[in-house]
């Protein structure tokens, strides 16, 4: 099957720009002298434009700093100090984004975003304030702004002066004042390094990992109050009946007691489907297989269950696993209109992949309100994928990709 392919593939990075620098130096003391107009290509001008660019965006830009660190620093005294920092360091983004972008259209130099600031999922006007002042991306659109006025002088300088009296060089040294200008927009623009992205995925998917742990939380107290709870209450006052009515008329106490009997069967059955709700039995007993295939006997439709396990990984992970085929498999049941589902598991590496499959109708997405996107959050906060492929009319395929970590 295709997904037995599937594996984390890093994000491609940005074309490297000191490399076609390189190439084009090297073509420019490869070839003779230019004649007078020869070497203004497109290119050129494009440099020439960033370099008389600089001074008045440098301007800018450093006065944009300073005003304001002077101001929310001055003031960070105050209630409105700090956050007017903040708002400063998400502008100073702003202002990243847009010398990446005037770097990629003057420079030919493409530079990937960075990360976006993580999402606070209801933590309030403090964690907004904690993770914008921290943000590291901002910091260094500052520092990026505020030297870029020293240095915007000395290009400005040097490119308006050369359109008068350095004509016949002037390609050349706009190539190499253009070339510091890319080492420094990839040095303080671009994204400081793989492990920024993952502290930001991680804070968000912490975020995702606590609500889902808290509405499971409150589904297991709704469960127990509506459920067995109240069918226990109920089973008390029956026995209370059925004591008072013992020596006055055996027989109605025998039926209620008869009655009970039936309640407590039911109140033992809720609390082994809210046990299995929160970690069955055989799962912890006979692993994943035995676990997948009693899950599979319940769904509405044939399911063929086939698992290539050598061993069992982490006991987390088999939790998610188990609990992914469930509510993929309800959802097949409700929702699907298939006559056949397939559910696949095996290891790749250090990845455990799961493959489920049915010939229904198809039309399954994040945003269906079938519980997809919450199986995508929790697979998220573990690291780990989910890949949806249903066309309308059918059929569909759902992988699910977890890191496997052996157990202790």
């Amino acid at each position: 099957m295709t997904a037995r392919a599937l594996s984390p593939s890093p994000s491609a990075s940005a074309a490297s720009a000191a490399s076609t620098a390189s190439t084009a130096s090297t073509a420019y003391a490869a070839s003779p002298p230019p004649a007078r107009f020869a070497a203004y290509d497109r290119h050129t001008w494009k440099e020439i434009a960033h370099l008389l660019a600089n001074l008045p965006l440098g301007v800018a830009g450093f006065v944009y700093v300073t005003v304001a660190v002077a101001v929310g620093g001055g003031l960070s005294v105050t209630v409105v100090g700090l956050p007017l920092l903040a708002v400063a360091l998400i502008g100073a983004r702003k202002l990243g984004k847009a010398e990446r972008a005037r770097a990629r259209g003057l420079l030919g130099l493409r530079i990937d975003e960075p990360s976006p600031l993580p999402r606070q999922r209801g933590h309030g006007f403090f964690s907004w304030l904690w993770s914008s002042l921290k943000d590291p991306v901002g910091w260094r659109a500052m520092l990026y702004e505020f030297i870029r006025l020293p240095w915007g002088v000395v290009t400005f300088t040097i490119a308006f002066t050369g359109l008068f009296v350095l004509w016949p060089v002037l390609p050349y040294i706009a190539r190499g004042l253009t070339n510091a200008d890319r080492a420094m927009a990839r040095g303080l623009l671009s994204p400081s390094d793989e492990l920024e992205r993952r502290i930001a995925e991680l804070e968000s998917d912490r975020g995702v990992v606590v609500d889902t742990a808290a509405a499971d939380l409150r589904r297991i107290e709704r469960d127990l109050h509506d459920g067995a709870q109240a069918r226990l209450v109920a089973l008390a006052m029956g026995l209370g009946l059925a004591k008072e009515k013992l020596l006055e008329d055996p027989d109605t106490a025998a039926a209620m007691v008869d009655e009970a009997h039936g309640e407590v069967k039911l109140a033992l059955q809720e609390l082994r489907d809210l046990a299995r709700g929160i970690h069955p039995a055989v799962l912890t007993d006979r692993g994943l297989d035995a676990a997948l295939s009693s899950v599979a006997s319940r769904c509405t439709v044939p399911v063929k269950v086939t698992a290539d396990l050598p061993e069992r990984p982490a006991a987390a992970i088999e939790g998610i696993a188990y609990f992914t085929v469930s509510e993929l498999l309800q959802n097949v049941s409700k929702h699907s209109g298939a006559r056949t589902a397939s559910v696949e598991v095996w290891r790749s590496d250090q990845r455990l992949l799961i493959q489920v499959g049915d010939d229904g109708h198809g039309g399954a997405s994040l945003d269906g309100g079938t519980g997809m996107a919450g199986l995508a959050d929790r697979l998220g906060a573990v690291d780990g994928l989910f890949i949806i492929d249903s066309p309308e009319g059918g059929p569909t395929t759902i992988t699910a990709e977890l890191p496997w970590r052996d157990r202790d």
